[in-house]
Formats: C-alpha cells, structure tokens, sequence
C-alpha cells in the first residue's frame, strides 16, 4: 500500500517550496479548503488525512504504532520525503502542530518553518505551567467520549468551532467529527490530551509562526504565550477570532499572517 492510498494524499500548486498542511483531531484535510488554496499560486501545496481520519486507509491504523504521536510524526516525514520539493513549510492545527515537531526533532534540517494553528504542547495545567484544563476536566472528557461518542461530538465540536454567526462551519465539524471511525477517535482523543510535549518545543530553533484565537476553549492565549517564550525563532500572531479553527472561520486573517511571516522568510533564504 503507497503512501497516496493510505494518508489520501493530494497535491496541488506550483513553486519552489512546499507547504504541508496537517489537519487536527476529529478533522480531515477540507478543513483546509478555505486557507490552503490562496497559496496553490506560489507554492506547492500538499494536503492528506493522517492515519485513521477522512479518507485514509483505515486498514493501515495500527493501534500500537499510533499509541503516541510519534507513529503520526514518522508519517509525515515520509509524507514529506515523497512529495515535498524544495524548502518544506510545516501547517499544522491543534496536535498536528506537535506531531510537526516531532517529525522536524526526527529528522533535523529537513522542516525550513512551522505554522502552528492553534498548537498546544500539554492541555492539562502543570506547576508554573498553564494549559487550560485540570486532569479532572480531561478524564471526564475521556470517560464522556468513551461512553458516547456521537452524542460528545455532536455537542462539542460547535463549541470547539465557536465562530458565532457561521452555524455552517459547526455543522461541518460536527459531520467530521462523526464521520471518524469512534474506536480510533476514542483512541487519538486519548493519545492528544494526554500528551505533553512541551521538552520537544523548548528551544526548537526552526523558524515558527504561532497563530492564536484570541477566544479558544482548547488552546487558551497563555498557552500561545508560553510558545512563544520557549521557541527561540517565533513569531506570535493573535487573530481576533472565537473557536479553535481560525483557518476555518478567519482564514482571511490567517493567510496575512501566513504572508507576514512566509514573505520576508522566502526572502531571506533568497538572499
């Protein structure tokens, strides 16, 4: 089984460096539709599933290869080795953020910069850290998604939306968040909140712009804030936007700050 067939991998666009775009839980790759396609002009454009999620294979979910982030990191770096060209821009949302550092600590080098939509390297508070939910919160999240998938789904994911005054785009995370398979999300669900991934962000040196609601359930501005404290190449953006998918509901904004950043970068590695 190729790569193609299993992450349903789709490429589009044009230029010398490539832009990688890696959706969130419970999402697919057309959560990307509103913001990937401003760039298909100038760069290359590679979009795809991870294991388990929208179209991909899910004969290929291996419970124990997926048990930790790292079985998704090591499928984007072939991801990224099959179809990238040129200089490899990372664009992850929510946990596709970490799983981007951990490809980019796999293989040093090879990532040229990070758009982290939303990142969070621990959602569950810690000494002197913040992270927006105690431990009690996500077990009983956990405990909530293990007993009624369909029903945690259909009442969360407009909450995880927000983007009031857009009832279209709950409507269509909510329809991808049922579409998943309910063994496999319960499982990813587990493997996301559960995670800390905060000694793999700190001091990362890769260029990274981190992309902030300024009104986000998941991934609070402290959060945002601590990012851009331990990454030593960062550049922080607040986008005036309710919800956890700004690229969803904001994607105009989303895409300046994208042009902010990847401009003077593209530039400079010109120069």
């Amino acid at each position: 089984m190729g790569l193609l067939q299993r992450n349903n991998v789709n490429v589009m666009g044009d230029g010398h460096s490539t832009l990688v775009f890696s959706h969130g839980f419970g999402c697919n790759q057309a959560m990307w539709n509103y913001l990937a396609p401003q760039f298909k002009e100038r760069f290359r454009v590679v979009l795809y599933d991870l294991t388990g999620a929208g179209l991909s294979d899910l004969n290929a979910f291996d419970k124990a290869k997926y048990s930790t982030l790292d079985g998704y990191a090591r499928d984007l770096n072939e991801i990224i080795d099959a179809f990238a060209e040129g200089p490899v821009i990372l664009v992850g949302h929510s946990v596709s953020a970490m799983i981007g550092t951990l490809a980019d600590r796999l293989a040093p080098g090879r990532v040229a910069a990070h758009v982290m939509i939303g990142p969070s390297p621990r959602y569950i508070d810690a000494d002197g850290y913040v992270g927006g939910f105690k431990r009690a919160d996500i077990d009983d999240l956990l405990d909530t998604l293990d007993s009624n998938y369909l029903g945690w789904s259909s009442a969360m994911a407009p909450v995880i939306m927000g983007a009031p005054g857009q009832p279209a785009l709950s409507d269509e995370l909510t329809e991808s968040f049922c579409r998943t398979e309910p063994d496999i999300a319960k499982q990813f669900a587990r493997v996301t909140f559960m995670s800390d991934n905060r000694q793999d962000v700190i001091g990362l040196p890769t260029p990274v712009l981190i992309l902030q609601s300024s009104d986000d359930l998941i991934a609070p501005v402290a959060v945002g804030e601590y990012l851009h404290s331990v990454l030593p190449n960062s550049t922080y953006c607040l986008v005036d936007n309710v919800g956890h998918c700004p690229h969803m509901s904001a994607p105009q904004a989303c895409a300046a700050a994208m042009d902010a950043f990847l401009v003077p970068w593209m530039a400079a590695r010109a120069g």
